[in-house]
């Protein structure tokens, strides 16, 4: 257990948390700017099985912020990509892929399969579906999402708490807008992935307070944060 012996030492991980992380599985849609940390520091954790579903391929703009990829690999997969280099991290862990968009085809024979699942996607739709797919299932989702300066993060469905649906429940505006191709500051999905990661291994090991019932949310231009209650 060298490997794990930092976070095994902090007393709300222990022996038994660590135990809960490589029994546990996840299904992580979308491995870009935010599926880039979320992947690299549960597979660092332990986390025993992680699914990644994203149909695109490494282009070069992507590497401002997807910091699984490199310039040698643009044009090729990226679940590929991802498995390639997350298991150069850990050889334990269990990485399954699937090269293809998250749809209503597929959705919820995936998310049956895993624990929970967490949000890397960049679309209303599909932060939906997966919120519908979860409630069906009794599944947490990890939700996430960025934009220029700002990013937000929460726990929908877990212990009997508030959706996605609830914090968003006019889906035919929103899925109706035109899909724009907005800026980001790079560091954004490193910062809000980086706090999924963190809710997945508080929800898997009981630790700590998640963000049920709660939203996160970050500007880095001022550092202004907070926590609104729901």
């Amino acid at each position: 257990m060298e490997r794990y012996s930092r976070q095994i030492m902090l007393p709300e991980i222990g022996n038994e948390g660590q135990k809960k992380l490589s029994e546990a599985s996840v299904l992580l849609v979308g491995v870009g700017g935010l599926g880039s940390p979320i992947s690299l520091y549960l597979t660092g954790a332990g986390i025993g099985r992680i699914g990644l579903i994203d149909a695109d391929v490494v282009s070069e703009s992507n590497l401002q912020r997807q910091v699984l990829y490199t310039e040698q690999e643009i044009g090729l997969p990226k679940v590929e990509c991802a498995k390639h280099r997350l298991q150069a991290l850990s050889g334990n862990i269990q990485i399954d892929t699937y090269q293809e968009f998250f749809s209503e085809k597929n959705a919820m024979s995936l998310v049956e399969k895993y624990d929970l699942v967490i949000d890397g996607c960049d679309n209303f739709a599909t932060r939906y579906l997966i919120n519908d797919c979860c409630v069906a299932a009794g599944k947490p989702y990890i939700y996430g999402t960025i934009g220029e300066f700002f990013g937000q993060a929460s726990v929908f469905n877990y212990q009997g708490g508030m959706t996605y649906r609830d914090l968003y429940p006019d889906e035919q505006e929103l899925t109706s807008k035109p899909r724009t191709i907005n800026g980001v500051i790079g560091v954004v999905p490193g910062i809000i992935g980086c706090i999924e990661a963190s809710e997945t291994i508080k929800v898997i090991t009981g630790c700590g307070k998640p963000l049920r019932n709660r939203l996160f949310t970050i500007d880095v231009l001022s550092m202004q944060s907070e926590i609104l209650e729901f």
